[in-house]
């Protein structure tokens, strides 16, 4: 007997299988992992769309919002010598930076960078714009004082080929000879030991070479190297022993450097100065030192009606102070449209709800029309239809309510704005109301009523209780809809029924100050989220429903 059972206990405290053998715990765990991989393959369209169309450009409105690389990248030699300069100490910085500030400029006006830059300092101070063009047509005169001597010294250093060849590798050079047309162009590469006699030249050399490859894709066996190299060239003979060079074009090299002693020359501060003479201002050096980070608070500073500047932030003149008024009319404008259309739309949802279903059908269609109507056409009929004279001021008229010569001012203004908006978003809360109100049962009135309660108190007591979150719903709906209109209120709102959605869209498609629109956007972006905040405490968000 004994002997029967033992088998019996072991294979009942051993794991529990499933058909096919494998332990019943892993073949639960397998079926559950597919499950969830089916699950997020269905999902995955969905999520990728929300990813792409929604995380996405909000995750680049923030970086947008701080980034400043263009200062940083466009000047990097001067952003480097600029970090020890002290503005207390003078108004303009020593000649290393403005040293730095020529090869930096001189490369960016090349690939047409500087005025990207001057736009981008030109928000933060009027006049740098301007300063950079006229910079970049003019940087060429301090570099042409040396190129000159070279060429009357040598024709051969305004030509092409002896700059490759005393440049460039062997190796290489052989393959630009062999070069032909349509073919790839070889990358640029230094002669052995070059970098170490001439530092500076085949620093600049090889952003040339590297531009006129990959940017121009000529060969540069037949183009002249820029005037900056020249420049470099002279700092390097002043400051190096070439008599050991035994290298292509040595003879050519070697003239050079015993003739550059008694080169003419012109100082970097001098020649920038003489350019311009805000070159010289501290203002202009305080902005690039206090802009050449590559990230920047300075956008939400100007948000907000503020200024960076050495001593810190501080806020701008009153005149200049327009950010923080457009931010409140907007939380304004928009609680006002908010409670006109709950007033209005709360009798249309309650008749919607409680008139039989082939009146309330009828009066869905109208209360749905607006959506069949192009927004830009419902925003200019009421343009037309609030202008004085318009047809709701001629009706007044005609109808004795006003004097001809005192008709109601009713367009280009908060008015205007707020009777726009209301009709335009009034549907998105007679909707989360009538799916909401659908739902209360009427029998609720009628047991009210037999208990002796009035029509107020039955409707107060029992029936509005029951529509709260309805409201809640079409509240946040129209709410957030109504901060961030921009057609409407640009187009009947004249200068002071604007809203903030519409400096962004104007810093986005007319002044290109995308960092200080990225900048308004996200402070919008936080309003809404601290106010959901807030009505989630006071509310109660599982308190919304839409039916």
């Amino acid at each position: 007997m004994s002997d029967t059972s033992a088998p019996t206990e072991t294979a009942q405290s051993g794991p529990m299988l499933a058909a096919d053998g494998t332990p019943l715990k892993k073949s639960l765990a397998r079926a559950l992992r597919r499950q969830k991989l089916r699950a997020l393959l269905l999902i995955a369209p969905l999520l990728i769309f929300v990813l792409v169309s929604f995380v996405a450009p909000i995750a680049d409105m923030l970086f947008r919002s701080v980034e400043n690389q263009i200062v940083s990248e466009t000047l990097p030699r001067t952003t480097n010598a600029l970090a020890d300069w002290d503005a207390d100490a003078s108004d303009s910085p020593d000649e290393p930076v403005f040293e730095a500030l020529f090869y930096d400029f001189f490369l960016a006006q090349e690939r047409k960078l500087h005025t990207r830059l001057g736009t981008r300092l030109n928000y933060e101070m009027t006049g740098m714009s301007s300063l950079m063009r006229q910079s970049g047509r003019k940087v060429d005169d301090i570099s042409d004082v040396y190129f000159d001597q070279f060429d009357d010294l040598d024709k051969n250093w305004d030509e092409a080929e002896p700059w490759a060849q005393l440049m460039g590798a062997p190796d290489w050079v052989a393959k630009m000879e062999g070069w032909e047309k349509g073919d790839r162009l070889p990358a640029f590469k230094l002669a052995p030991g070059i970098a170490d006699l001439l530092p500076k030249t085949a620093e600049i050399y090889g952003e040339f070479a590297k531009f006129t490859i990959n940017e121009d894709e000529k060969s540069l066996l037949k183009e002249e190297p820029w005037g900056v190299v020249h420049t470099a060239l002279y700092q390097d003979l002043m400051a190096a022993d070439v008599s050991s060079y035994t290298g292509p074009q040595a003879e050519m090299l070697k003239t050079a450097d015993a003739a550059v002693v008694g080169f003419e020359t012109v100082g970097f501060k001098d020649g920038f100065i003489e350019i311009d003479e805000d070159w010289g201002s501290r203002e202009v050096w305080t902005t690039i030192q206090m802009y050449s980070p590559a990230y920047t608070n300075g956008y939400f500073l100007n948000a907000v009606d503020m200024q960076k500047t050495v001593d810190g932030p501080q806020m701008r003149d009153e005149d200049e102070q327009i950010y923080f008024t457009l931010f409140k009319r907007t939380m304004f404008m928009s609680l006002v449209i908010t409670f006109s259309c709950i007033l209005l739309g709360y009798p249309v949802a309650w008749l919607l709800a409680n008139l039989p279903s082939r009146t309330a059908n009828l009066l869905m269609i109208l209360v749905l029309l607006p959506f069949w109507t192009s927004l830009l056409v419902r925003t200019s009929a009421w343009k037309v239809m609030l202008q004085q004279q318009g047809v709701i001021n001629d009706v007044l008229v005609w109808m004795g309510l006003v004097a001809d010569e005192s008709r109601l001012v009713m367009i280009n203004n908060q008015l205007g704005t707020i009777i726009a908006m209301t009709h335009i978003l009034l549907p998105f809360m007679i909707l989360p109301l009538y799916s909401v109100m659908q739902t209360i049962p009427p029998s609720y009135l009628r047991a009210a009523k037999s208990l002796g309660a009035t029509n107020w108190t039955a409707f107060w007591r029992v029936y509005f209780p029951q529509s709260v979150p309805g409201i809640g719903a079409g509240s946040i709906l129209v709410f957030i809809l109504a901060i961030g209109y921009y057609i409407t209120p640009e187009i009947v709102g004249g200068t002071t029924g604007t809203f903030i959605s519409n400096r962004i869209a104007y810093h986005i498609s007319s002044s290109l100050n995308w960092g200080l629109a990225a900048a308004l956007g996200t402070i919008l972006l936080g309003v809404v989220l601290l106010l959901y905040y807030v009505y989630d405490k006071i509310v109660g968000i599982d308190n919304v429903k839409l039916g």
